[in-house]
């Protein structure tokens, strides 16, 4: 047994050694773990900010101010009065995204019932901004005409007031979502990659077959490249989510950091057979980038990462059970967004398990098969 041990470390020192020297795989996992974030989090995505306004107040009443004074950053900028023969202009050239006329005597028409309508000129062409800018506007003025009718005295009949309140991330930021989801199918993705070049890389250069003549095992040789791409991305992952994350990019993290990093490692022994196996079915590495597009897709798109699992047919919903990848979409989200604790998530963690240990064994007959 301490043969044994030993030769699975020594096996995972080459591994890392052979990792080292290649300064291109080093700088792609830098990347992802760090600038790749960062860039997720400052691009554009369907929350609005510093959206450019333009004011035609034809008013000029204390409720048109006032809906004047709701359009604010961050989700806009501070509106810039412009007159009605400069419209087609400014859009055209695209100095606004919104362009909102106020119709004279449109306080008085308020006042009297009379449902008096403004005008919303949208840029369409800002697809990330139109559509949910629109509806902020208009939340906006509804809010602010009901509490200047409240506060004049005017009676409004309503059945009832909806009151919402946003857990977890109060202002929806939808970056602290992108950002960690990011990290989170980089997790998955360089589990597969690492294992599956590494394999693959024995096959081209020849190494493998000095593998087979020495005296170890199919087992140690496979557990030696998990237990060493295990490592890489278990630590590049802690490093993101201290350093990259919670202190450069700011975003807050709710639960236990132990308790995702535990549920990381799982995933990894799970994805990293798998990286075996591919690597096994694969006869060069432009084959082994092919199968994981197949592979990766589907993990990334289907598994709660990037859309609801509730919003997908049941059928999709029961067979993405069998994928590691839902269930640690499903602890990172409880986990990092909830502050979900042990007994919320103790079933993910087994799940994980299961799957990864079926994942292993599988691998480890193909790859024995394979030599």
């Amino acid at each position: 047994m301490r043969y044994c041990l030993k030769n699975i470390y020594y096996l995972g020192v080459k591994e890392l050694q052979g990792l080292l020297r290649d300064k291109l795989l080093i700088l792609l996992i830098i990347y992802s773990f760090s600038l790749q974030l960062y860039t997720v989090k400052t691009s554009s995505t369907d929350t609005i900010s510093d959206a450019a306004v333009a004011i035609i107040d034809n008013d000029g009443s204390q409720l048109s101010k006032r809906l004047v004074d709701g359009i604010a950053p961050p989700y806009f900028l501070v509106p810039k009065a412009i007159n009605y023969e400069e419209i087609d202009a400014s859009m055209d050239r695209g100095d606004y995204t919104f362009v909102i006329v106020i119709p004279n005597n449109f306080e008085r028409d308020v006042q009297a019932g009379n449902c008096p309508e403004i005008q919303l000129n949208v840029d369409a062409t800002r697809m990330g901004q139109a559509f949910t800018g629109a509806g902020y506007i208009q939340q906006i003025f509804n809010q602010e005409t009901r509490d200047f009718l409240h506060d004049s005295g005017v009676n409004i009949q309503t059945l009832a007031e909806v009151n919402i309140r946003n857990r977890f991330n109060p202002n929806l930021t939808g970056s602290w979502f992108d950002v960690l989801m990011q990290l989170a199918n980089s997790v998955t993705m360089f589990a597969i990659i690492l294992t599956g070049a590494a394999l693959i890389r024995e096959r081209e250069r020849g190494t493998l077959e000095h593998l087979m003549v020495m005296p170890v095992t199919a087992f140690q040789i496979m557990a030696s490249k998990v237990w060493s791409m295990t490592v890489v991305v278990f630590l590049a992952t802690g490093v993101s989510l201290l350093l990259v994350v919670k202190w450069w990019l700011d975003i807050p993290t709710m639960g236990n950091l132990w308790l995702f990093m535990g549920g990381v490692a799982l995933h990894l022994f799970a994805m990293t057979a798998m990286g075996i196996f591919l690597a096994c079915v694969a006869e060069s590495m432009p084959q082994l980038g092919m199968l994981m597009i197949l592979v990766l897709l589907p993990l990334q798109m289907l598994s709660g990462g990037s859309t609801p699992r509730e919003s997908m047919p049941d059928f999709v919903q029961n067979v993405m059970l069998l994928a590691p990848t839902t269930h640690f979409n499903i602890i990172a989200q409880g986990v990092l967004f909830r502050g979900a604790n042990l007994l919320d998530i103790w079933k993910e963690y087994l799940w994980i398990a299961g799957i990864g240990s079926v994942f292993y064994t599988y691998s480890l007959s193909k790859f024995r098969k394979s030599l």
